[in-house]
C-alpha cells in the first residue's frame, strides 16, 4: 500500500510539472533559442505573404480605400522587403551551388589522382 502512495504522488507530481510547462511555455519566445532548419521555407512564405499584401494594397488603392501617397509609401516599402527576401533566396542558392560545384570538382580530382596512381603503378 506504502508503495502505490509513492508512485501516485510520482507520476502527480510528473503531471503537475508537465501541466506548468504547458501553461508558461508560450510566455517565453522559445524561437530565439531554436533554429529552424527549414530556412528557405520561412524566407517563400514570407515573399509569398509580402506578394499577397502587395495585391490588396493595389486593389485598395484602386478602389478609392487608401490615398495615392499612402499607396506610394506602402508599396515601396513592401516592394523593398520582397526585394531584400529575393537577395537572401539568391544568396542562399548561390551558396549552394558553390558547395554543390566544390564537392563536384574535389570527386574529380580523386578521381585523377586515382587514374594517376594507378597508371603510376603499371609504369613500374
Amino acid at each position: 500500500m506504502h508503495d502505490i502512495s509513492i508512485i501516485s504522488m510520482i507520476f502527480t507530481a510528473a503531471l503537475a510539472l508537465t501541466c506548468l510547462f504547458l501553461i508558461i511555455s508560450p510566455l517565453f519566445k522559445w524561437d530565439n533559442y531554436l533554429q529552424v532548419s527549414a530556412n528557405g521555407q520561412d524566407l517563400a512564405t514570407s515573399k509569398e505573404a509580402l506578394l499577397t499584401t502587395l495585391n490588396e494594397i493595389e486593389f485598395e488603392y484602386k478602389m478609392d480605400k487608401i490615398s495615392h501617397a499612402d499607396y506610394k509609401n506602402l508599396k515601396r516599402q513592401y516592394e523593398s522587403e520582397v526585394a531584400k527576401i529575393m537577395k537572401e533566396e539568391e544568396q542562399m542558392t548561390d551558396s549552394q551551388v558553390d558547395q554543390d560545384l566544390m564537392a563536384e570538382v574535389e570527386k574529380e580530382i580523386e578521381a585523377q589522382m586515382k587514374s594517376y596512381k594507378t597508371k603510376k603503378g603499371e609504369g613500374k
